[in-house]
């Protein structure tokens, strides 16, 4: 059965699935305009004689002409903002793309605005159209309510527009971009540090495990590890993933690799091989994790678990968002931006994230099924690899400003002061003194060449402390 983990990991990836679409919730409101369109007006001929006056005098009082050509606007006039409103969503995915980074426009894919704009205008339009067929047909009869409502879908329309024209201006702001992939990357963190599966210690990996290939190339999106320790169990092998979330994937490369859980001696393993060369070859032959049938069904669960995509997804990817705010401050470090205000306040958000990253749990080293035993060896996130994609183009681009080169050197304090464990203390003063050589190679004036050291310093006193003074 999943875990509570395994269940908000699938719900994670199945809201992120829909939300990155733009068609759902407009084709949606769509049918139900449709709906609602023929169903109102068979209710107006049911009770519009029966209205009471005072809700009478607030219902359309036109005739059929008017009821078309109202109708008529209104479903004209509904598809030309759809028009616009397009047009708008266009230019503001160019503009984020060039100005920041290819990779954010999943944020504008996903941006809820959009879709309720769109389905309010795209169901008004459906819903004005199908009236207007039974205002037609109707003769002499003008369905009052339905006009009306068609009316406030109107009415509401427009209000939608100006609060939509407000929301896209602030959209394009970078630091609107910024705040935004902090927080779907905060969230992602959040579920990796749920992890709520049984652990135990990592099997010793012998040195003839057998590989599994990946049958699709793209990038994994998504481990569905409940599954793989599912089919291990069911099988008593063990699993060890190769590649890590995020991890780019080329067809008939390995994925992972698979041993049996509980390995045979060597001489027992030879005279297994000596039986089989005397069996038919029509017969299956049995391997260490069973009959090639086995190994087959095995080896296609464990694909099948590992969800590979055309491009990277947030749900499961916690460098994901860390490689978007860095692309973004590389950007605004590039001759034809030249804009390190924002590659500053970029460096602020990777602060906070790997701040967040190094006080998650520590990674087990296997997972283990019902009973105990060790089915999954997992490859997660490497803080060394993270701290890597948050500060590496960012020092290489930016140590020749100093307002760049103080705030990496502030980075790695802040990051500093929230670790707990000797490895992660070794990273950061790794990158410190790659830092330094790359600020040394450039042409500070003494004055800043202080500023630095002092700098500098400060981050090697904070890594220096004992560990009890920076736990949390």
């Amino acid at each position: 059965m999943p875990t509570s983990d395994g269940t908000r990991r699938w719900w994670a990836t199945l809201s992120e699935a829909i939300s990155s679409r733009i068609w759902p919730l407009p084709v949606a409101a769509i049918i139900a305009a449709v709906i609602a369109g023929v169903l109102l007006p068979l209710l107006d001929a049911a009770v519009d004689e029966q209205l009471p006056p005072w809700l009478g005098a607030l219902l359309f009082s036109g005739g059929t002409e008017a009821a078309r050509a109202v109708l008529t606007t209104i479903s004209g006039s509904l598809i030309t903002a759809t028009s616009l409103t397009f047009s708008l969503t266009v230019v503001a995915l160019q503009l984020a793309s060039n100005q920041a980074s290819p990779r954010v426009l999943r944020q504008f894919a996903s941006d809820g605005m959009v879709h309720l704009t769109l389905a309010i205008f795209l169901g008004t339009f459906a819903y004005a159209l199908t009236v207007l067929r039974t205002v037609e047909d109707a003769g002499d009869r003008v369905p009052r309510i339905a006009v009306t409502v068609a009316f406030g879908l109107t009415l509401a329309s427009v209000v939608v527009l100006v609060l939509f024209l407000a929301h896209l201006a602030s959209r394009l702001r970078v630091e609107t971009m910024l705040r935004d992939v902090h927080r779907e990357t905060a969230r992602t963190i959040a579920l990796v540090g749920a992890d709520d599966r049984a652990t135990a210690p990592a099997p010793e990996r012998p040195g003839d495990a057998r590989q599994i290939l990946a049958r699709h190339s793209g990038f994994v999106v998504g481990i569905d590890r409940d599954r793989v320790i599912a089919a291990a169990r069911e099988h008593g092998v063990v699993v060890r993933e190769l590649r890590d979330m995020g991890a780019s994937v080329i067809e008939a490369t390995p994925l992972a690799e698979w041993w049996p859980a509980q390995a045979r001696p060597a001489a027992a393993r030879d005279g297994a091989a000596d039986a089989e060369a005397g069996v038919a070859a029509d017969t299956e032959a049995r391997t260490d994790g069973g009959t090639r049938a086995d190994r087959a069904a095995l080896e296609r669960a464990v694909v099948e678990a590992y969800h590979v995509g055309y491009e990277r997804t947030a749900p499961q990817d916690v460098g994901f968002g860390l490689r978007q705010i860095a692309d973004i401050a590389t950007k605004a470090l590039s001759p034809g931006v030249n804009d390190p205000t924002t590659a500053v306040h970029a460096l602020s958000h990777v602060a906070a994230l790997l701040g967040d990253i190094a006080e998650l749990p520590e990674q087990p080293a296997a997972y283990a099924d019902e009973d105990g035993t060790a089915r999954l060896v997992p490859r997660g996130h490497e803080f060394a690899s993270l701290v890597e994609v948050g500060i590496q183009q960012a020092r290489r681009y930016g140590a020749a400003d100093p307002d760049v080169a103080a705030r990496l050197f502030g980075l790695l304090e802040d990051v500093g002061r929230r670790v707990s464990r000797p490895d992660q203390r070794i990273v950061l003063a790794r990158q410190l003194d790659r830092l330094v050589a790359s600020v040394d190679a450039e042409a500070y004036d003494p004055h800043e060449r202080a500023v630095f050291a002092e700098l500098a310093a400060r981050v090697r006193s904070v890594l220096d402390r004992p560990a009890a003074s920076t736990s949390v």
